[in-house]
């Protein structure tokens, strides 16, 4: 196991749910994104960098994609959620949708392959 499932597994219920939902929302989109750690978060990789991490807080659960672009590129859509330049901030009882985690992930990955120039093969 990688990082991020040890990570999830850890987790009470309904947060490990909530979190789990959000990477696989995010796999989705990057199917072949790998695990391991970004800033010291457990972490979806894409490209060997950090493309989002989902991690519980003390008050609530929170994605970070590594990017305050990512973050921006959804800001009209986080009405009622807490955000920052690098993160969005959520509960388990308030969750991201769908479309919003799809969103910052293709943006995050748009980000990485323009650095990185286009991806082979």
């Amino acid at each position: 196991m990688g990082t991020v499932t040890d990570y999830l597994a850890d987790l009470a219920e309904p947060e490990r749910a909530t979190l789990a939902h959000v990477v696989a929302v995010a796999r989705e989109v990057v199917p072949d994104a790998q695990e391991g750690t970004g800033y010291g978060m457990p972490a979806l990789t894409y490209r060997g960098r950090p493309l989002l991490s989902a991690v519980r807080a003390a008050k609530h659960l929170a994605v970070y994609p590594f990017s305050p672009a990512a973050v921006t590129a959804v800001v009209p859509r986080l009405e009622g959620f807490s955000h920052a330049k690098g993160t969005i901030r959520f509960g388990a009882d308030h969750p991201l949708p769908d479309d919003v985690v799809r969103d910052l992930v293709a943006a995050r990955v748009a980000e990485i392959d323009e650095a990185l120039g286009p991806p082979s093969g």
